[in-house]
């Protein structure tokens, strides 16, 4: 078993995981996807800072969920279940989280690379059965057979997000919303502070308020 030395890349930890596991088999297309992505990741890391304001006029970007951050959005679905989609799932980690939690869980993404980094994660960490990542634009997808809906978004598409799902979610769904609120729904309920901070909605918040933005 190798050791997590501080300063290393993910790439590096999977190499040397492949050299402690030699005599194991392994699924090497995953293997190989998982260097490649976590190489992207750790790349993605460095650029985002320059890359976002750019990145904004066209799709999320990356900005990997903290580790409070993941157990508000888990407080805020505590005695929930059934199926969760974190949409613009980047890396994957709302979705394993939520997984390991018992949800059958799916992620949309727009970046193929952090795609196939997320089903290596979820490969790597035992829930690849209970998980699916979509290269998809959020735009094209319903999200009405969803009873959990996480949504990481940015000020810009938070109004027309929240159009969206008033219109497609069922009456018994929860939305979490993480460091940025919906401009009109009133939340039922909220869990941490500053970037870590997230939103509950129920169907009472955007239901009614779906319907008085519509008017």
């Amino acid at each position: 078993m190798s050791k997590i030395l501080p300063g290393r890349s993910p790439a590096e930890d999977l190499l040397l995981t492949v050299r402690d596991e030699g005599s194991q088999p392994r699924n090497w297309g995953l293997l190989v996807t998982g260097i490649l992505g976590g190489s992207l990741v750790a790349l993605y890391s460095i650029a985002t800072p320059f890359l976002a304001p750019a990145l904004r006029k066209h799709c999320l970007p990356f900005v990997p969920a903290t580790p409070k951050q993941i157990d508000n959005v888990l407080h805020m679905l505590k005695g929930r279940s059934g199926s969760l989609v974190d949409i613009g799932s980047g890396d994957g980690r709302i979705v394993i989280a939520a997984a390991k939690a018992g949800f059958k869980a799916v992620g949309y993404e727009l970046n193929p690379w952090l795609v196939w980094y997320s089903r290596y994660c979820a490969w790597k960490g035992g829930v690849h059965h209970s998980t699916k990542f979509y290269v998809s634009d959020l735009w094209k997808v319903s999200f009405s057979q969803y009873t959990n809906v996480v949504i990481f978004g940015v000020p810009q598409m938070m109004p027309r997000l929240e159009e969206k799902l008033g219109e497609e979610l069922q009456l018994d769904a929860k939305v979490v919303a993480c460091r940025f609120p919906f401009p009109h729904w009133k939340s039922s309920h909220q869990a941490g502070e500053g970037i870590d901070r997230v939103w509950g909605y129920n169907s009472e918040s955007f239901r009614m308020n779906g319907k008085m933005t519509q008017l």
